[in-house]
């Protein structure tokens, strides 16, 4: 695959450039395999409609065209389980959290790595991904199957790092 460059000049983002390096979609490093695409985490719905508002022309105009977004403020009625499941941009930062070359958090670095960047903060936010496990296993302890009304942030949560949770 030809190197491909992308320049970014968003409201978080100015002048930032990044290189893509493999195929859209595919060779992710083997101990990550996420279960949702970004376009169908932002067709399910979720961030509040929030993410990404001002920078859909960064990723493909086909994961836009059916999202559920809201470009005024975060609507948690957007999200697939109506409920607020996010912490601000401003705890995550406090947490250091954030990475600088993807200042919106772990759904950017998710977007841009399944365009096909790998970078330096890869293995951390693979990591970070894989943390979120104990959430599945806390849902099958305490849930029935498939019961969607059950511990809804947590089935939010987990669907904001690409863990398909109606399946759980």
């Amino acid at each position: 695959m030809r190197k491909r460059s992308v320049a970014v000049n968003d409201l978080m983002q100015r002048g930032y450039t990044y290189y893509l390096t493999e195929p859209t979609g595919q060779n992710f490093h083997s101990d990550f395999r996420p279960e949702l695409t970004p376009k169908e985490m932002l067709e399910l719905g979720v961030f509040g409609g929030k993410y990404l508002t001002d920078c859909t022309t960064e990723f493909p105009r086909d994961w836009f065209k059916n999202a559920k977004l809201c470009e005024a403020l975060h609507d948690p009625k957007l999200n697939f389980f109506g409920v607020q499941a996010s912490q601000p941009l401003s705890v995550w930062r406090k947490k250091g959290w954030i990475y600088h070359e993807d200042p919106r958090g772990w759904f950017q670095w998710y977007c841009r790595y399944y365009m096909g960047r790998r970078c330096v903060d890869d293995e951390r936010q693979i990591k970070r991904w894989r943390a979120m496990r104990r959430h599945i296993a806390q849902l099958k302890n305490n849930c029935p199957k498939r019961a969607l009304d059950c511990r809804p942030r947590q089935r939010q949560a987990l669907l904001h790092w690409a863990y398909d949770s109606r399946k759980i």
